[in-house]
C-alpha cells in the first residue's frame, strides 16, 4: 500500500514537471506606520516554502513565484504580526507592506488548525492561540500551565508528571486521552509517550470541541497543537535562567542558523531543569519530590528547491523524579497537613522519552503533497519498588524494573496528506489524507504485599502478584475535507474520516512468595478487539462585515476502545467499546478599532454515548475501564483581547461548562449504584483568567521598557470522583511579575499563587490527593542574539 502511494506521488511530480507555469518576481518593502524601513522582518508566503527576511532597507525579493492569489504573513521584533492578501499576475509584482508597533495593535494570527496555514479569524471553530511572547509573559513551562488561560480547559497533575486534561467536559481519564496533543504535526498518542515540557515554542493552538475529521482518534474534546520555532536564513539564538522557591532552577539555550543559505538550516535547543522538592516525607524527614530533567530538540531542514523540502525533527526528554506520587491517602489528610507525606518505600522514577519525525513536503501551484513518518517511545520504570498505599506501613509496593524489554512503549506512525494548492483561485479548497500507526507496549508489574498487608484484609502476606502482558495495536484511517465559497460572505465546509483499529493483549498472572520461585505454570490469557469509527463534520461561516465572522458547526468525535489488562475479580481481560460524541456549536469572531480590540464568543452542546468510565482497583494499582453511561455537556465561552492605550494589554476569558451524566450505573445486580445527574470529573463549572500588562518606555527609541504584569485565575467547583464526594470548591490564584525589557535582554522578578491558596490539583477516586503548587517566588533572566 505504501509503495503504491509513493508511486502515485512520483507520477504527480513527473506530470507537474511537464507543465509550464507562469512565474514572477515578487518584490517589496516593509515599513512601519511612520514610513521608516523595517530591517530583519520575516515575510512568509503561507503554505509554501517561500520565506525571506528583509535587508537593512526593509527590501525583499522572491523569485519564481507562480501566478495566483496568496496570503503573506509579516512579522518583526517589536511589531504586531500582520497578514496581507496579494495577487501575483505580472512578471514583476510589487508590494508595499506596513507594520504597526506591538504596543498599539494586536497580532493577526496564523494557525494550522485545519492542516493548512490561514488567518485564525477565517477558521470556523473555537480556537485560542498563545504566541511565543504570551508563553513568556504567562510563564508557561509545561502543557498543564495553559489551564484557565484557555476557557473551559483544566489540566491536573496526578503526581508523576503526566497531565490529565479536560476541555468542555471531555476528560482524559485513561491512557487513551480525550484531548489529542500534537507537537510539530506528530500526535503524542498517549499519556505514556508525550513530552509535556515546552521549549522554544512558536505558538500553542487549542482547538475546542471534537476534531475527529482531520485529527482522528482521541480528539473528542479538542486538540492542543504545539508548533516549535524553525530555523531560517537569519542566525539567532537565546539563553535563559529561571530560579525560584523550592530549589527551582531552569537553564535554557538555543541556536538557529543556516548551514547553507537558502538551502540547509539547523536548530538545536536544550534545557536542564531541577527542583529540590515541595513535599516533605515525614518517614525519612527529608524532601520528597526532588526532580531533575534534561530536554533537547534538534531540527534540520533542507530546501531542495522552491517546491520540495525535507525536515528532520528529533526531541528527547530524560527525567529523574525522586518523589513520584507525592500523595496521602485522603483529601482531608492532604488539607490538614499540606505538603507532607509519610511513605516507607521511596525510589526514583525514570523517564526516557524520544520523539522523532521525518517530513517531506512537495508544494506547487497544482497540488500539495506531504508525508510525515514519526517514532515515539518512553521507557518508564521505578529503580526500586514504589509505595502503593501512601503510608508508613508495609502494605503494598509496586515493582516494574525488569529490564529494557519491559515497560517501554513504542509507537510508529505514518501520514500522507494531499491538499489544494495555495495559489488556486477557485471556490473550492480541499484536504485529504491517509494515516496509520502501530503501537507496542510490553508491561511487567509486580504488586508486593508486605508484612502489614494482613491488617487490611489480605489472607496471606509477603508475596508478589506479578502481571506480565504484551499489548499491540494498529490502525488505519482515511479522511477528506472540502470547503466551498458560496458567496463572498457565505462559505461551507464538510468532511469525514473513517478509522479502523485492531488491538491485542496477551499475558499471564502469577503469585510468587518471597524467597521462592513460581510454583505453577501460569495460565495465558488473550484479548482481541477490533472496531471502526466514522467521523463526519459540517460547518457554515458567514461574514457580514470585514471585521466580523459567524459560524455554526456539527462534529462527531470518538475515543478509541480497548482492552483492560485485567479485572480485580477474575484476572481476565475485558474489552470496552469506543466512546463517541455529537457536538453542536455556534460562535462569532470580531475585531474592532483597527485591530485594537478582539471579541470571540461561542456556545456549545455535546452528547456522549458509551461513556468510558475508568476505575482504579487497589491494591493492584490497575485501572479497569467500562462503558457505563451517557454524558451531556453544554456551555459558553467568551474571549476578549484589547490594547486600549499604548503599552497596556488586556486579556480576559470566561468559560462555563455544565457536564452531567444523564445515565450512569456502576456495579452489578443488587449492588448497582445510580449516579444519574452527577457531574463529570475534572470539569470545573467555570474557568476565568484576567491578565493585565503595562510596558512603559524608558527611551525615545522604545527599546528599554519597564514591564509590570498581574494575573487573576479563577477555577470553579469540581469533583474528582464519579460519586461527587471528592469536591474542590472554587478558588482564585494571583500571579504577578515586574522587570525591565531591553532589546536583547530581559530581567524579571515574579510570584505565583501569591495568596498561598491550598487546593487539590488532582485526586484519585479512592481519595489519594495531590495538591497544587503553593506560593513561589523567583527571578528570570533571558537574552536573545
Amino acid at each position: 500500500m505504501i509503495k503504491k502511494i509513493y508511486l502515485l506521488c512520483a507520477l504527480l511530480l513527473i506530470q507537474n514537471s511537464l507543465h509550464a507555469q507562469d512565474v514572477s518576481r515578487l518584490t517589496g518593502t516593509v515599513r512601519d506606520s511612520n514610513g521608516i524601513s523595517v530591517g530583519n522582518a520575516t515575510i512568509h508566503i503561507l503554505n509554501t516554502n517561500y520565506s525571506i527576511s528583509t535587508n537593512s532597507k526593509g527590501d525583499f525579493t522572491f523569485v519564481n513565484v507562480p501566478f495566483g492569489k496568496y496570503s503573506i504573513q509579516i512579522s518583526a521584533s517589536g511589531y504586531a504580526s500582520s497578514i496581507k492578501n496579494i495577487i501575483v499576475n505580472n512578471n514583476v509584482a510589487l508590494v508595499d507592506l506596513k507594520l504597526v508597533a506591538s504596543n498599539k495593535q494586536l497580532d493577526e494570527v496564523v494557525v494550522t488548525a485545519q492542516k493548512s496555514a490561514e488567518n485564525i479569524a477565517n477558521v470556523p471553530l473555537s480556537i485560542t492561540t498563545i504566541s511565543a511572547n504570551q508563553i513568556e509573559a504567562y510563564g508557561i513551562r509545561n502543557i498543564r500551565d495553559i489551564r484557565t488561560i484557555i476557557p473551559n480547559l483544566y489540566a491536573g497533575n496526578p503526581g508523576d508528571g503526566r497531565n490529565v486534561v479536560s476541555v468542555r467536559g471531555m476528560v482524559s481519564t485513561s491512557y487513551d486521552p480525550a484531548i489529542a496533543t500534537y507537537v510539530d504535526g506528530v500526535n503524542q498518542f498517549g499519556l505514556d509517550t508525550y513530552i509535556s515540557d515546552l521549549l522554544d515554542v512558536d505558538r500553542i493552538e487549542v482547538l475546542r470541541g471534537p476534531q475527529g475529521t482531520l485529527y482522528g482518534r482521541n480528539a473528542m474534546g479538542g486538540v492542543i497543537n504545539i508548533i516549535t520555532k524553525q530555523p531560517n536564513n537569519t542566525t539567532s539564538g537565546f539563553a535563559g535562567i529561571d530560579a525560584g522557591s523550592f530549589g527551582q532552577q531552569r537553564y535554557t539555550l538555543g541556536l538557529r542558523t543556516p548551514l547553507i543559505k537558502d538551502k540547509l538550516f539547523f536548530g538545536a535547543t536544550g534545557m536542564y531543569n531541577v527542583q529540590s522538592g515541595i513535599y516533605v516525607n515525614e518517614f525519612t524527614d527529608a524532601r520528597f519530590d526532588k526532580f531533575k530533567g534534561i530536554m533537547g530538540s534538534y531540527f534540520l531542514k533542507y530546501l531542495v528547491n522552491d517546491k520540495l523540502s525535507m525536515i528532520l525533527n528529533v526531541k528527547h526528554n530524560a527525567n529523574r523524579n525522586n518523589g513520584a506520587f507525592p500523595l496521602v491517602g485522603s483529601m482531608d489528610a492532604a488539607f490538614e497537613n499540606p505538603f507532607k507525606v509519610n511513605q516507607d518505600a521511596t525510589t526514583q522514577m525514570v523517564d526516557n522519552l524520544i520523539n522523532a519525525s521525518f517530513s517531506v513536503n512537495y508544494l506547487t501551484h497544482r497540488i500539495h503533497i506531504s508525508s510525515q513518518t514519526a517514532y515515539q517511545s518512553n521507557y518508564r520504570y521505578y529503580k526500586t519498588p514504589i509505595d502503593g498505599d501512601f503510608s508508613a506501613l508495609d502494605i503494598v509496593s509496586i515493582k516494574n524494573n525488569f529490564g529494557k524489554d519491559w515497560n517501554k512503549v513504542q509507537v510508529l506512525s505514518q501520514e500522507f496528506k494531499f491538499s489544494s494548492p495555495t495559489a488556486l483561485e477557485s471556490r473550492f479548497n480541499w484536504t485529504a489524507g491517509l494515516y496509520g500507526f502501530y503501537q507496542y507496549s510490553p508491561t511487567k508489574q509486580g504488586t508486593h504485599y508486605g508484612e502489614d498487608a494482613g491488617l487490611f484484609g489480605s489472607p496471606i502476606i509477603n508475596f508478589t502478584d506479578l502481571a506480565t502482558h504484551t499489548a499491540k495495536s494498529m490502525g488505519v484511517a482515511t479522511y477528506a475535507q472540502l470547503g466551498y465559497t458560496i458567496t463572498t460572505q457565505l462559505s461551507a465546509t464538510a468532511g469525514f474520516r473513517y478509522d479502523y483499529e485492531h488491538k491485542k493483549l496477551h499475558g499471564f498472572d502469577e503469585i510468587i512468595m518471597d524467597g521462592m520461585q513460581p510454583s505453577t505454570t501460569p495460565d495465558f490469557e488473550s484479548g482481541l478487539k477490533s472496531y471502526h469509527a466514522f467521523s463526519p463534520k459540517v460547518s457554515l461561516k458567514y461574514q457580514p462585515l470585514a471585521y466580523s465572522n459567524w459560524f455554526a458547526s456539527y462534529n462527531k468525535g470518538f475515543r478509541a476502545g480497548g482492552i483492560n489488562q485485567t479485572s480485580s475479580e477474575s484476572l481476565q481481560f475485558v474489552t470496552y467499546k469506543p466512546e463517541n460524541s455529537n457536538s453542536f456549536e455556534i460562535g462569532t469572531k470580531n475585531t474592532f478599532f483597527k485591530e485594537r480590540l478582539r471579541v470571540n464568543a461561542a456556545v456549545f452542546y455535546t452528547s456522549v454515548n458509551n461513556a468510558q468510565v475508568p476505575t482504579l482497583i487497589l491494591p493492584e494499582a490497575i485501572t479497569v475501564t467500562k462503558n457505563a453511561g451517557k454524558l451531556r455537556s453544554k456551555g459558553a465561552e467568551l474571549e476578549i483581547s484589547a490594547i486600549p492605550v499604548k503599552g497596556l494589554s488586556i486579556d480576559y476569558n470566561l468559560g462555563f461548562t455544565d457536564a452531567k451524566y444523564t445515565d450512569l450505573k456502576l456495579g452489578k445486580e443488587e449492588d448497582v449504584l445510580n449516579l444519574d445527574n452527577n457531574r463529570q470529573v475534572f470539569t470545573p463549572d467555570y474557568t476565568s483568567m484576567l491578565a493585565l500588562q503595562y510596558a512603559y518606555d524608558l527611551s525615545a527609541l522604545e527599546d528599554i521598557k519597564l514591564v509590570g504584569r498581574a494575573e487573576w485565575a479563577a477555577t470553579g467547583k469540581q469533583y474528582f470522583d464519579l460519586e461527587n464526594k471528592l469536591e474542590q470548591k472554587a478558588y482564585d490564584l494571583f500571579n504577578a511579575k515586574f522587570g525591565i525589557s531591553l532589546k536583547k535582554l530581559d530581567f524579571f522578578v515574579w510570584g505565583r499563587n501569591l495568596g498561598n491558596k491550598i487546593y487539590a490539583d488532582y485526586a484519585y477516586d479512592f481519595g489519594a490527593t495531590h495538591l497544587g503548587t503553593p506560593r513561589t517566588y523567583g527571578v528570570s533572566i533571558s537574552t536573545k542574539f
